[in-house]
Parts: structure tokens; C-alpha cells; sequence
């Protein structure tokens, strides 16, 4: 019986080690152009060089549009790069409106990429002009922020797209492409401009 308990354990602990590992996985982000298709994987031209991206069968794909100030309405769900400021609020230095279909993506706030930044996606509570740009509250599970966004900001805008959008010369950006084992990379997600967009 100890012996069987014993390979019980081992057995589960090797699955929580093996369940851990998928979930840590490494990520990259890409972005770039696409310079070629190659079957199911893509070819993305880089400020670094070519890499070359499969996409997951199921993967899904959202076109990029520019958007403007009049867009960000209450009950919007919004992604805020932002700066924060010394009265408490945030600064935007990059602002994103969701499809629909994504409502609720990590949700939250967080630091971002560029030091001393944060990123918040939430859901636009209520907006209001001023001499600074659009004031905006928004709001997630936890709490709010007050969000500045000046007037000159470029505001993009996700909308459903489809897998032929991934041709050569379209702009992309991959938030979080997997790095498998064999150093190969996937992505079960790709973001493409529209329009002369470039994502951000």
C-alpha cells in the first residue's frame, strides 16, 4: 500500500510539474510585415530580422483600424498604456478598444512594457472633455483609474477579422507567441492593420 501511495504522489507530482511548465511557457512579441506565407505559418519581417511564426489552427485574427476620441463611450472595453501622473492619475500613451468578443481580457491593472508605465483594461465608467485631451474613468474588479488621454493620441481600434487578411505586406503585431521546445514559435492569436494601420 506505501509503495502504491508513494508512486501515487510521484505520479501527481510530476503532473503538477508538468501542468506548471505549459503554464510558464515563454513568450515573444512580434511585429513586424508579413514577407511571406509558408503553409499554416507566416513569415514576419522584423526591426531584427525574419522570424517565422505557425499559427495554431483555431487561431484567431483581429484587424486593427484607427479609432478617434468620439469612440471611447462608457461601456467600452478599453487597453490603457499609460504613464502615471503626480496628481494619481494616468497619462495614455497608447489606448486600445476591444472587440466585443474580447471583453474582459486581462482585465486589471498592471505595469507595462516601458519602465514606470501601467497597463489597465478595463471598462470605460464615464467620460468628459478637457483642456488636457478626454478624461476617462474607468473601472475593473478591483478599482479605477482616471485615465488622460491627449488630444493628438493615435487610437486604434480591434474588430473580427479573418485568416486571409495574413498576406504579404500586411502590418502585424503577435502579442504572445508561444517558444516551443525546438525554439520554433506559434501564435494563436494575430493582430493585422487595416487601412495603413500599424498595430501597436
Amino acid at each position: 500500500m506505501k509503495s502504491i501511495f508513494v508512486l501515487g504522489s510521484a505520479a501527481f507530482a510530476l503532473l503538477a510539474a508538468s501542468v506548471a511548465s505549459a503554464q510558464q511557457a515563454p513568450t515573444q512579441r512580434v511585429m513586424g510585415t508579413i514577407s511571406g506565407v509558408d503553409g499554416s505559418a507566416i513569415v514576419v519581417k522584423t526591426k531584427d530580422g525574419d522570424l517565422k511564426v505557425n499559427l495554431t489552427d483555431n487561431v484567431a485574427v483581429f484587424g486593427v483600424v484607427k479609432a478617434t476620441l468620439a469612440d471611447l463611450k462608457p461601456g467600452a472595453f478599453v487597453g490603457v498604456g499609460a504613464m502615471p501622473q503626480p496628481d494619481g492619475s494616468q497619462k495614455a500613451m497608447r489606448v486600445m478598444i476591444f472587440a466585443e468578443t474580447q471583453r474582459g481580457t486581462g482585465e486589471g491593472h498592471r505595469p507595462w512594457v516601458q519602465p514606470g508605465s501601467t497597463m489597465t483594461n478595463a471598462t470605460i465608467d464615464t467620460t468628459v472633455g478637457s483642456v488636457d485631451g478626454q478624461v476617462l474613468v474607468v473601472k475593473y474588479k478591483d478599482g479605477e483609474k482616471k485615465i488622460i488621454v491627449p488630444p493628438s493620441l493615435e487610437i486604434q481600434q480591434y474588430v473580427i477579422g479573418n485568416r486571409a487578411e495574413l498576406k504579404p505586406g500586411a502590418s502585424i503585431s503577435i502579442v504572445a507567441a508561444t517558444k516551443k521546445p525546438d525554439g520554433s514559435l506559434e501564435a494563436n492569436r494575430v493582430n493585422v492593420g487595416r487601412d495603413g494601420v500599424v498595430p501597436n
